[in-house]
């Protein structure tokens, strides 16, 4: 064989190749673009299952708004937080002797807030979301006694939407005689 025959061998075993390669390369293109449509497609599907769950999440969040009533009646003497749904029924009730054992802390500020911190976690464990807090002292006296305020705070602080505050202390009109005889209690 000559150089020539030789070199046109060589050179169609060298196309034969490039033929080869070729179409080597385009199977692989067509397999890359399989590929990128497959998880294009998937990436679609998993934001449209992230976009479901987050307006599912967003219906879940907007709970509907539970009222409750809460009284609070604070005297010299002792502190009470009742609180109760719009129709009157009880949730919870916590006093001043649920919580210490010393007759005179009972209207402490301090016991006046772990009662209504109690209360407020026994109502928010039933769902209530928003209170209307009417506050009372005894009957015909100046002010609160000294819990009155504090339990009152505490309630505003555990989180709830007050909704509104009432004073809805007695006011005596005349009637019976109160103690202290003519002149009076002298202090």
């Amino acid at each position: 064989m000559t150089e020539k025959q030789k070199l046109k061998e060589e050179a169609k075993v060298v196309k034969a190749e490039e033929k080869l390669i070729v179409e080597q390369v385009k199977g692989a293109a067509k397999q890359i673009k399989e590929i990128e449509e497959a998880t294009t497609t998937e990436i679609k599907d998993v934001k449209e299952e992230k976009v479901l769950e987050e307006s599912e999440d967003k219906e879940e969040k907007k709970k509907p708004e539970r009222a409750a009533i809460a009284y609070v009646y604070s005297s010299s003497n002792n502190t009470i937080v009742h609180i109760t749904d719009l129709a009157g029924n009880t949730l919870s009730r916590v006093t001043g002797g649920m919580i210490t054992k010393h007759s005179r802390l009972k209207s402490n500020p301090t016991t006046a807030m772990f009662v209504a911190k109690k209360a407020s976690e026994r109502a928010r464990d039933l769902g209530i979301t928003s209170l209307f807090i009417r506050s009372r002292a005894k009957t015909g006296s100046p002010g609160f006694g000294p819990g009155g305020h504090a339990a009152v705070k505490t309630l505003s602080k555990e989180g709830f939407r007050i909704i509104s505050m009432l004073d809805t202390t007695r006011v005596p009109r005349g009637g019976p005689k109160r103690k202290g005889g003519k002149r009076g209690r002298r202090v």
